[in-house]
């Protein structure tokens, strides 16, 4: 085994585990294919006895009693075909129900780790290996074994036809391994140029207004344009391989027939065989190439499958599955960083050093500091998002790494520094996407968030349909929704980045309302902030200079010490506006 395969072993043993749960289906349709591949004999054997018995003997009632039973055979036929196909097709919906969750979960994993393009393509990879094996591709795996044996009868009509008919195979067979040759390249590069056209074309759609706002639009449908024209050439290469391969297989497949006629005729004007064998043995030679020729014009199904089963197979092993946590009770409101160190994905150098604070039941600390101090990535790393490089980061005592993740995620709610919703009603956005959502606690949460109001004047108030880019909302309603899914599953910590940014001062003291109710049920609030207003409610800061923390302690002692006009911002804090 090579290098490459070690390193992904364990992810490949997942996906052949999830492939074995359908043996006993597999098993099934290769009896079926054994059986369908039997029948299909029927129509040589048809001609053979038509042309040896029939016009001999010129017998209407045999030839009555023949067709009958061909009919048949080709009804059963026809159903195991169509049965298999079926099965086939089941089989690849089991496969991709088995890994859906698990190829989910490790597309999140590695966006979250910066690794955007890898996690992209793991879903179109899934579903890559769903439709390989609902596609005919796998029949003409089930059925090439049954070649050889349509090959021998044809030598037992004559050993002459099935020289011809070895050789005919020997060259298609050649031909497939040449397309395979040829075509895995260019199929490679149409796939990568294809996708960082459609990347670059999503990153331009939601980033429509920008585009707009700036004038960027010409320049951005050219540098697209030329990314698809590259792509196109690409995919029409890669095409041009395939079909030529296509057409070249097929043209000789109907030579081959009628090669074998014309040399089926010869030894029939020799003595050598008989008119129905001729006949027969030239629709052995169509059956006998055809899986083949099926290979062949599927080939590009097969090679993106097997593709995305090497891309599973590194994401699966590069993202081990998380093994159950015990379920621990409802954590108070305590926090605490032991010598925290986080270093960014696709980053070497730290955010964060050894940073060291705590925060007690019923408080609001601020985080402070210059753009670039690791504000963002402190709030990343207490919900869970970025995993510490070192250190820990603990919620009453227990890491949060002992936590199950959608657990953490009712615990911690998180408001970040730029919201985005999903596609679906405003409920559902608050109510976190949930399937069966709780009325009450959507309500509960807009409220809350001084949202409440607001939704309401909306067309359709809480079921106003709102899409991943906001649509007519301003960015100000966006932020309240948001602040309002953060407070969906009444958190205990709530984690807010920036909040105030686009809020004006009604949202801003609604702000302040809600973290002072947090504190008052004894729950904690952590804020990332720029402005004074969002640090009036807080009772201590936390000060971070290049990733360090500069001082934590009492907000009005740290200000003191810290800010050059920390008595403005207090003054500003006393008289609650926002600066």
């Amino acid at each position: 085994m090579s290098k490459n395969s070690d390193h992904i072993e364990a992810g490949l043993e997942e996906l052949r585990a999830a492939r074995r749960e359908s043996r006993q289906l597999y098993l099934a349709v290769g009896l079926f294919s054994a059986f369908a591949n039997l029948l299909m004999l029927t129509g040589p054997l048809y001609m053979l006895q038509v042309y040896d018995r029939v016009l001999s003997s010129r017998s209407v009632e045999t030839l009555v009693a023949l067709t009958v039973l061909v009919a048949f055979l080709y009804s059963v036929m026809g159903i195991l075909d169509f049965t298999r196909g079926r099965v086939l097709a089941r089989i690849g919906a089991r496969f991709q129900r088995r890994l859906d969750r698990r190829v989910f979960n490790a597309v999140i994993a590695n966006t979250t780790r910066g690794q955007a393009d890898r996690a992209q393509t793991g879903l179109a990879d899934l579903e890559s290996i769903q439709r390989f094996i609902a596609s005919p591709a796998p029949t003409a795996a089930f059925d090439i074994p049954w070649t050889p044996v349509f090959l021998i009868g044809i030598a037992i009509f004559h050993p002459w036809l099935g020289y011809l008919a070895v050789v005919g195979g020997v060259i298609l067979i050649g031909l497939t391994l040449l397309n395979q040759t040829l075509s895995t390249q260019p199929l490679n590069r149409s796939n990568i140029t294809a996708h960082r056209a459609s990347h670059l074309g999503e990153q331009l759609r939601s980033e429509a207004e920008m585009v707009q706002s700036l004038g960027m639009q010409q320049n951005a449908f050219e540098r697209w344009q030329a990314r698809r024209r590259l792509a196109l050439t690409e995919q029409l290469d890669a095409t041009d391989i395939g079909g030529r391969f296509t057409a070249l297989t097929k043209t000789f497949r109907l030579f081959l027939q009628s090669a074998m006629l014309g040399l089926g005729a010869l030894l029939v004007l020799r003595g050598e065989l008989s008119p129905g064998a001729m006949i027969a043995g030239s629709i052995l030679m169509g059956r006998a190439l055809a899986p083949i020729e099926l290979a062949i014009g599927q080939w590009p199904v097969f090679q993106r499958a097997r593709k995305g089963w090497d891309n599973l197979a590194k994401l699966l092993t590069d993202t081990p599955e998380i093994a159950p946590r015990t379920d621990l009770p409802v954590p108070a409101a305590r926090l605490e960083a032991q010598s925290l160190t986080v270093i960014p994905p696709g980053q070497a150098q730290a955010s964060l050093r050894m940073v060291n604070f705590a925060i007690e039941p019923g408080e609001a600390v601020g985080v402070i500091g210059p753009s670039g101090a690791g504000k963002s990535t402190l709030a990343r790393a207490i919900t869970g998002t970025w995993r510490a490089a070192g250190g820990k980061v603990r919620l009453d005592r227990a890491a949060l790494d002992q936590y199950e993740p959608a657990k953490l995620g009712e615990y911690i709610g998180y408001l970040p520094q730029r919201v985005h919703l999903f596609d679906g009603t405003i409920a559902e956005n608050i109510a976190r996407l949930s399937q069966a959502p709780d009325d009450a606690k959507i309500v509960k949460a807009a409220q809350q968030a001084d949202a409440h109001d607001m939704i309401l004047k909306l067309p359709d108030g809480y079921d106003t349909l709102v899409s991943s880019t906001g649509g007519r909302l301003s960015g100000g309603q966006i932020q309240r929704i948001g602040l309002a899914r953060a407070l969906y599953s009444e958190p205990v910590l709530l984690v807010l980045d920036e909040p105030n940014s686009n809020l004006d001062n009604d949202g801003a003291e609604a702000l302040n309302a809600t973290i002072r109710r947090m504190k008052a049920e004894g729950n904690s609030v952590i804020i990332m902030a720029h402005r004074p207003a969002a640090i009036r409610e807080c009772d201590k800061l936390l000060v971070l200079k290049n990733g360090i923390v500069d001082a934590f302690g009492p907000r009005d002692e740290v200000l003191r010490k810290t800010v050059s006009n920390h008595q403005t911002i207090q003054n500003a804090q006393n008289a609650g506006g926002v600066q």
